[in-house]
């Protein structure tokens, strides 16, 4: 498939603002409107794409680099370079086309971390189809759902999970098998099951005519517990998709990076790349900077310092337990980790005592905290230390192009710095809205575009971010979202449960972990065991249960809505 641009989409794409980076006065006055509330950012703003007839892998591509290694598998060793993944995507997309998916068909990707993963991603939006992600260790209750949900058509995804998808007998949907490197390397492998795969990113693209894609086009389906509730599809644009390549990674790379060329730079992903931040950053954003990115098929502490060291690492986007594993890495013998530049945390609150034992450890490495929402397609702030300010509790200013509001959640009054209050956010990252729920869509972007995030945050004067407290329900567990709604579902079907509540549960290596309240019906000898055990089975790994109370009952509003802080705040006396 031809994916030539046109001169008018080539100059469009590389407008950028001069001195873009640089931040306007530090007056409060220019950042802060008393009248409306309005808070905006403290950088320039950048100029995005204007033609509406861009998508995001045609903008990520058109930015020339000297990259070599854009992918490297971390266990092997075994890379793609940008050419080769250029052509591969390309491959994709055109053998998609000719595998029978059109422009708007849903393409589930299952997969886990793995250099294939920005081929498939990129693929299937290059031909206007439209991507869902999901983590690959989901039940099969969670896989139905999202499958039916979202209307897939086709589904990417690993031998170990093909039987499961088969079993759930659903008209329709094929399965692609993704080999691991291991497989896709061997060349004495006799095994035919991944013909499919290495046929389609082989093929010869050919000069077919590029469907119309529209920056507003959807490109994405990913799932969110949103400020409450069971999860949701967020709906995420071509639109969306390139302002956080441009307003996240983008900016934050030439930000920061004075110390080396940006293409120099070695990032790890050790963060999943179904979730929203490890896909802006591996599946887009570093892509279009010529930065070679090692890939961990999954998290593990000696392997990720492994890395860092055999491959010259210089950036680890983390969440708070890859920080820990990090701080507790370099105080054993024999770990050099010399090559690290930056880290930075995001997707879960961090407390000061893992901060400071980090920055103790490694002094010399930049550390930032970010903030962002599946719905806000992970643009929001980003940290920034200067030697004027080292505010490393803060998750940072305004992104360029992006506002913010600080409002009383029972007055609805817009508050100004220094006072606390719910986070609104509004920009060009926020999604078009919650798959098929207008009512949940409208209750969290309201008609002037602005996204209600549940969190309670404050400025301070000089225009940083810290975030206080959540009004929305979700548990983040080691970053990962987890809706109470969805286990108080898997819980309330046990014929020997009554009544119950779930709520998060303040964990130092996770952060939170989900725990139950549960009312038992009369007479029965249900254990803990017995419903950590149900719940596990029903459940992806990560939303397994971890404690559970019995009570009597569960307490609630007149409206009958669970009463989740009042349950929280008895958590300390009643364990």
């Amino acid at each position: 498939m031809a994916m030539n641009l046109t001169k008018n989409q080539n100059s469009q794409i590389s407008e950028t603002t001069t001195n873009m980076f640089e931040t306007q006065s530090n007056s409060v006055s220019d950042w802060f409107c008393s009248k409306t509330g309005i808070f905006k950012s403290k950088y320039k703003s950048i100029q995005l794409p204007q033609n509406p007839f861009l998508d995001v892998v045609s903008f990520i591509f058109s930015h020339k680099h000297n990259g070599v290694s854009a992918l490297i598998d971390s266990t092997s060793g075994f890379s793609l370079s940008y050419s080769k993944l250029h052509e591969m995507v390309y491959s994709l997309g055109f053998s998609l086309h000719e595998f029978g998916i059109s422009q708007k068909d849903v393409v589930l990707i299952l997969l886990p971390n793995t250099i294939f993963f920005p081929v498939v991603f990129l693929g299937v939006l290059s031909i206007g189809a439209i991507a869902s992600t999901m983590n690959p260790l989901s039940s099969l209750i969670e896989l139905k759902k999202q499958i039916l949900d979202c209307n897939v058509s086709l589904v990417f995804t690993e031998s170990d999970n093909v039987d499961k998808i088969e079993s759930l007998n659903i008209d329709g949907v094929r399965v692609i098998r993704v080999p691991q490197v291991s497989n896709y390397v061997e060349l004495k492998s006799k095994s035919h099951q991944f013909d499919c795969f290495r046929k389609l990113v082989s093929s010869s693209p050919g000069s077919v005519s590029r469907p119309v894609i529209n920056q507003q086009d959807t490109a994405a389906i990913l799932y969110s517990s949103g400020t409450s509730g069971v999860s949701k599809g967020v709906i995420l644009s071509h639109g969306n998709l390139i302002a956080v390549v441009e307003l996240f990674v983008r900016f934050e790379a030439f930000q920061y990076d004075k110390r080396l060329p940006v293409i120099e730079n070695v990032y790890l992903a050790s963060i999943p790349m179904f979730h929203i931040y490890g896909l802006s950053l591996f599946g887009m954003g570093l892509l279009s900077l010529g930065t070679s990115i090692v890939v961990m098929r999954k998290f593990n502490a000696d392997e990720m310092v492994r890395a860092i060291d055999r491959y010259g690492v210089t950036h680890v986007p983390a969440v708070p337990p890859i920080l820990m594993a990090l701080t507790r890495a370099k105080a054993l013998p024999g770990r050099n980790l010399g090559s690290l530049k930056q880290v930075s945390s995001g997707a879960a609150p961090l407390s000061r005592k893992i901060i400071e034992d980090f920055l103790q450890c490694f002094p010399h490495v930049d550390f930032i905290q970010g903030y962002g929402m599946t719905e806000s397609t992970a643009v929001g702030t980003r940290g920034l230390n200067t030697e004027n300010f080292r505010k490393y509790n803060s998750v940072g200013l305004l992104a360029p192009n992006m506002q913010a509001k600080v409002v009383n959640w029972n007055s609805g009054t817009c508050l100004p710095p220094g006072n606390s209050g719910e986070l609104w956010l509004r920009g060009p990252g926020i999604m078009k809205g919650y798959l098929n729920d207008a009512d949940a869509t409208t209750s969290t972007v309201d008609k002037d575009g602005w996204l209600h995030t549940g969190d309670i945050v404050s400025f301070d004067q000089d225009g940083y971010l810290y975030i206080l407290d959540r009004l929305k329900e979700i548990i983040k567990y080691k970053g990962f979202q987890i809706a109470p709604a969805d286990l108080e579902a898997a819980l309330i079907s046990h014929p020997e449960i009554l009544d119950v509540a779930v709520t998060g549960y303040a964990d130092a290596e996770a952060g939170e972990v989900p725990m139950a309240f549960v009312v038992k019906k009369p007479g029965t000898s249900l254990s803990q065991e017995d419903v950590i055990n149900f719940v596990a089975g029903l459940v992806a790994p990560y939303k397994k249960v971890r404690k559970i109370v019995f009570t009597h009952s569960i307490p609630k509003s007149a409206a009958g809505k669970i009463l989740r802080r009042q349950l929280k705040n008895s958590l300390v006396s009643r364990i």
